[in-house]
């Protein structure tokens, strides 16, 4: 069994069995988050796959995949945000290289 169960999506709202208000306030956020604005259903989608690739979410990743598809993201569209997620997420890796020069440096004085 893997440790990651795709069906535990289904049960996202069984977290806020605790904490009911909590949730409800996450819930209502998430939700106008997801709204129109300034930014289309469709573009938020596509945000949303990125970062779920970013921070490597597999339920994120399931729930925007079909998000996208729903707002009329194609898989060209997609692909393009999951490089970019990765690109951002690779540079990000090789900036804080620095902070292993600066360490070095430190004890190379």
């Amino acid at each position: 069994m893997a440790y990651y169960d795709e069906q535990d999506l289904d049960r996202f709202s069984e977290i806020g069995n605790h904490k009911p208000e909590l949730f409800e306030k996450f819930m209502a956020w998430y939700q106008a988050c997801q709204d129109e604005g300034a930014l289309t259903r469709r573009e938020k989608s596509l945000i949303g796959l990125a970062v779920a690739h970013a921070i490597q979410c597999p339920y994120c990743i399931d729930s925007y995949s079909q998000s996208c598809l729903e707002s009329g993201s194609n898989l060209e569209q997609m692909t393009e945000a999951i490089h970019m997620a990765s690109a951002i997420r690779g540079g990000a890796s090789l900036i804080h290289g620095l902070q292993a020069h600066h360490s070095v440096s430190k004890v190379s004085m």
